[in-house]
């Protein structure tokens, strides 16, 4: 089944990824605490179960085609301890998949925290209860600490995409072979695998991976079929050349294509001076940076090797979103942004908000309809 076949069966069988809408939305990291945003502002997302629920079934009315959790072991300090508390990610997507009917539910996971026949069981029982709305969002792990508790260092960049490459391999053969079969590469051994039911998607589960460096982008783009990018600058030109590389890279080196998608963060007002003064709180009042620059640390990010402006506009949207494409002013504006990021050729944007519960329920209430209304949704 060559790529152009997969994404057909994928549309055949209703994985919700990928349907005919224009605009596709997910939300994103609703699974901890702070969502996305590193401020003490009041009503940040909780680490509760009620609340991730509750917001997962505001996006199954709205049938947003995605939930995507974070996958944190460990938190980022400051006075906030951002992250610092979270549900495990398998786990939550089989309780939020049960809950839900519309979105595809996904897992996030470390390479180095889960072995490969234990995540396609998982990921293999969730496509079950979810009756084939499951995808895994791969992530290789960069933040030292966390990897640390598994018992093992942090690999060199590059041998990570090595472990990840064999991790994966592994998955996609226990997930379409029947007959048991044996692996023995540089960093997993596995006699005899095999995992019965098999997975409802065929061949397999969606992937999804966000590799940002020259190596992580060839990974995703061979392996994956979904890439989730940060948008790196903010202007029409910028964003779809950025989407059209990375389909052109797909295509040009591995002959296939490959869905892209970004994050964005909303912050809306009555008015555009109401939310430029809620943005102003968020970040400039009320901003962890103490987290953020555990964060930056982590990341290895220099912010002053920067220019200031463009140091500062980074922390930012940090701070507010993840490093998502800020969405700020009346819910009009809103709209306005979101089609931005259509016309760029983003097949779909994860969302978030400051004060998670109160503003996403407000963009059901106000923005989701005119999003309908220009033909978005």
């Amino acid at each position: 089944m060559n790529d152009s076949e997969r994404f057909d069966a994928l549309r055949r069988i209703g994985n919700p990824l990928f349907n005919d809408r224009k605009l596709r939305l997910g939300t994103f990291g609703t699974n901890l605490s702070g969502g996305c945003t590193m401020s003490e502002i009041d009503g940040t997302m909780p680490a509760v179960w009620s609340s991730g629920l509750a917001l997962a079934k505001s996006a199954d009315r709205m049938e947003f085609e995605a939930i995507v959790p974070v996958a944190r072991w460990r938190g980022f300090g400051g006075a906030t301890d951002f992250n610092g508390e979270s549900f495990e990610t398998f786990s939550w997507a089989a309780g939020i998949g049960a809950s839900t009917k519309h979105p595809a539910i996904f897992s996030t996971s470390h390479v180095p925290a889960v072995h490969p026949v234990m995540a396609a069981k998982q990921s293999t029982t969730i496509d079950h209860i979810t009756d084939g709305r499951f995808c895994l969002n791969l992530v290789t792990g960069w933040y030292r600490p966390e990897i640390e508790m598994f018992g093992a260092p942090l690999m060199e960049h590059d041998k990570r995409y090595d472990c990840a490459t064999e991790w994966l391999e592994i998955m996609k053969r226990l997930w379409t072979e029947e007959d048991p079969f044996d692996f023995e590469g540089e960093f997993f051994k596995v006699p005899r695998a095999q995992i019965r039911p098999m997975p409802i998607q065929k061949p397999h589960p969606v992937i999804m991976n966000a590799g940002g460096s020259e190596r992580g982008m060839h990974f995703a783009a061979k392996n994956c079929d979904v890439a989730f990018v940060l948008p790196r600058k903010k202007d029409l030109a910028s964003l779809t050349a950025q989407v059209q590389s990375y389909r052109k890279l797909a295509r040009e080196n591995y002959g296939k294509e490959i869905s892209v998608w970004t994050n964005a963060y909303i912050v809306q007002g009555d008015t555009e001076n109401d939310a430029k003064a809620y943005l102003n709180e968020v970040i400039n009042v009320k901003g962890d940076r103490v987290a953020l620059e555990n964060f930056f640390t982590s990341l290895s990010i220099d912010s002053r090797a920067l220019p200031p402006d463009a140091a500062e506009t980074m922390k930012g949207d940090f701070m507010a979103g993840f490093g998502g494409y800020p969405l700020v002013g009346t819910s009009e504006q809103v709209v306005d942004g979101l089609t931005t990021l259509v016309k760029a050729g983003f097949d779909g944007v994860l969302l978030s908000w400051p004060r998670y519960t109160e503003d996403m329920l407000r963009f059901e209430e106000e923005t989701h309809p005119l999003l309908v209304q220009a033909g978005l949704r």
